[in-house]
């Protein structure tokens, strides 16, 4: 795995607890094509081959067209990502780890570049709560899919 930039002027960690098996919560993860069907802030997404370490994908983040590179892919556990947009480059990374029939899911990112450098607090802020809606997002839809099935 790619580690996040400890020293970006941007970078967040959050965890969450998901009350269902680890290889729900993977598929739905990782199944990037239809990321806009429960992120709301994702408006399309599109993997560019097979989902493997070196696949791009392009996808479109609160209006920002993203295009990122898959790094990391250890299945049913890591997955990650970096790339590029208005001038910055960011990290991705996910861990997904069993707890007892739960899932405890790390999502950690950096994000670097001279956009970052001079808007640091309103960049924090901003990455600080788009990650709080996907977890919450992914959260929502692997408790929904699991238990409405």
């Amino acid at each position: 795995m790619i580690p996040i930039n400890d020293n970006a002027p941007v970078k967040i960690e959050k965890r969450i607890e998901i009350e269902v098996p680890l290889e729900v919560v993977w598929e739905i993860l990782t199944d990037i094509n239809k990321w806009s069907e429960w992120n709301p802030n994702v408006k399309k997404a599109k993997l560019k081959g097979e989902l493997l370490s070196g696949t791009s994908f392009d996808w479109i983040r609160d209006g920002a067209k993203i295009t990122s590179t898959i790094h990391t892919i250890e299945p049913f556990r890591l997955f990650g990502w970096s790339g590029k947009a208005f001038g910055s480059y960011g990290i991705h990374n996910w861990k997904l780890e069993n707890k007892n029939g739960t899932t405890e899911v790390i999502s950690v990112e950096s994000m670097e570049g001279l956009l970052m450098n001079i808007f640091r607090g309103f960049m924090k802020n901003n990455l600080e709560t788009y990650m709080i809606n996907w977890i919450n997002s992914l959260k929502r839809e692997a408790e929904d899919q699991y238990y409405n099935v």
